[in-house]
């Protein structure tokens, strides 16, 4: 693997992981500061093909994510979220304030008998009841590290060898 940056160094090879309980107790591990952050899973969705992902401790690195996000051009509306909130609601709100929640239902919708479905009359999209059960699955098998960084949207560059080719 080409040599890494130390903020990705610290994503692909993680000092440690923190579970769901871990980052939801208060007070949390989880730096209220900008930053990137990793999802190691103990066990993949059926569907995904993970031979050349990569893996830590017997853990599979599936998804990265940044917090916040980069800041519109235009300089207004800029996001106020960090990695401590960031990762909460990756853990316990629902799909339709989380990428990674969403993807997870989706392909572990028939494994947890849960559906996406459209709540109200507005364009939210969520599993409605079968969110706990998507969050209990995530309690036994996501894993979270990140790495606090000013600026993680401008400077952070993980080399080819050490990107997940998980679809």
């Amino acid at each position: 693997m080409d040599e890494l940056p130390p903020e990705a160094a610290a994503l692909v090879r993680p000092d440690r992981v923190w579970s769901r309980a871990q980052v939801l107790r208060r007070p949390s591990p989880v730096p209220a500061v900008a930053g990137t952050y990793a999802w190691y899973f103990k066990q993949l969705p059926a569907a995904l093909d993970c031979t050349d992902c990569v893996s830590w401790s017997g853990l599979t690195l599936l998804y990265v994510g940044i917090s916040p996000k980069a800041p519109p051009t235009s300089g207004v509306g800029v996001s106020r979220q960090n990695l401590r909130r960031r990762l909460r609601q990756h853990y316990a709100l629902n799909a339709y304030g989380s990428t990674l929640r969403l993807t997870l239902g989706c392909l572990l919708a028939e494994q947890l008998g849960i559906q996406l479905r459209r709540v109200g009359s507005g364009t939210r999209l969520t599993f409605a009841d079968g969110e706990p059960r998507l969050s209990q699955w995530m309690a036994e098998n996501a894993f979270a590290c990140w790495v606090a960084h000013e600026r993680p949207h401008g400077n952070l560059r993980m080399p080819s060898s050490a990107r997940s080719t998980c679809p």
